[in-house]
């Protein structure tokens, strides 16, 4: 990893946010829902949006959607739209923050080298930054949620896939080509060392990701070892381990200790203090016991704490919403007479 060479509004981050006039936006672009906040500037929610993107969706379409969203949002409010200051974006896959570009994403077809800052600016007609939704929760979470205060830690997502935001001395750390923290591709015991082919998931992912894991039961059920359904998401085969089943219990177990070594690695690597579980299936309290218990074994000369996310799905809002704050200050910053 190198160090990120674009200098982003969010690098000061400050802890406190003056109030002022004026509202942001945050936007969470995600492979089936499109989620939208309005914000004041001390970073209170004042009203919320949900709209569908669980057909393939062009970036003309979710930009057309988002504006949509955005008027409802000031109209739910009786705020005008002049007093609109910024919005940020979190979009599902790598993203050059400097340029404003997604540059892809799994989760939405045909994104590759979407300009969704310039397009989120020409459509709304204020200052936008985007980012990918992992580094976004990240930010969230450091803003108001677990890792509040902390000025270095790690943001595992484990939902669908796996991905992980990095924090360092208090700013999201991109790496040189934006894919800091794409440790679905990372090598552990137990996973595979094949190379991963173009769009398909890395290694770890496709073990401990939630669709690997649900690709790991239908691999190993039958009735014999199993009283549980054949069709179970990684969530429900995790309530199965908690009920007692012996094969969920196994693939729990084996998860568990994939993501203890992947932990262990970034813990030694950053020497953080802190590593913060966010997603559906990294939040499951069973999982997340377990992995817990996998990790003792491990760090007797560490004082790494593993904690769960506490903002949940909305980690991603609100690192957009603290993101959309810090562009709206700066530029009003910048452009304020001396």
């Amino acid at each position: 990893m190198k160090q990120d060479q674009t200098e982003n509004p969010e690098t000061s981050h400050h802890e406190t946010i003056a109030p002022s006039e004026g509202y942001v936006v945050g936007i969470d672009i995600g492979g089936t829902n499109l989620r939208l906040a309005l914000a004041d500037m001390t970073g209170r929610i004042l009203a919320r949006q949900v709209s569908s993107t669980a057909e393939s969706k062009s970036a003309d379409a979710v930009i057309s959607d988002i504006q949509h969203c955005v008027d409802k949002l000031m109209r739910e409010a009786s705020v005008p739209r002049s007093e609109l200051r910024a919005v940020a974006a979190a979009a599902p896959g790598i993203t050059d923050v400097g340029a404003g570009i997604v540059i892809a994403t799994s989760y939405l077809r045909g994104w590759h080298d979407v300009p969704l800052q310039n397009m989120l600016e020409s459509s709304l007609g204020v200052p936008a930054i985007v980012d990918n939704d992992v580094n976004m929760a990240a930010v969230g979470e450091r803003w108001t949620g677990s890792g509040k205060g902390v000025r270095d830690f790690v943001f595992i997502a484990i939902g669908t896939g796996i991905g992980a935001g990095v924090v360092l001395n208090g700013a999201p750390f991109r790496g040189m080509q934006w894919a800091a923290g794409e440790i679905g591709y990372m090598l552990v015991p137990g996973v595979s060392s094949e190379p991963a082919g173009p769009g398909a998931p890395g290694a770890l992912e496709s073990m401990i990701g939630g669709e690997g894991i649900r690709e790991t039961w239908l691999h190993k059920w039958s009735p014999e070892k199993t009283s549980l359904p054949r069709e179970l998401t990684a969530t429900m085969i995790f309530d199965g381990a908690h009920a007692g089943d012996p094969l969920a219990q196994a693939i729990l177990h084996d998860s568990a200790q994939i993501l203890s070594y992947a932990i262990y690695n970034i813990s030694l690597l950053l020497n953080c203090p802190l590593i913060v579980l966010g997603g559906g299936v990294g939040t499951h309290p069973v999982f997340y016991e377990a992995t817990q218990r996998a990790l003792e074994q491990r760090r007797s000369h560490s004082r790494l704490q593993v904690s769960r996310s506490t903002l949940g799905v909305d980690a991603q809002l609100m690192g957009a919403i603290r993101l959309a704050l810090d562009t709206a200050l700066s530029r009003s910053s910048v452009s304020a007479p001396v």
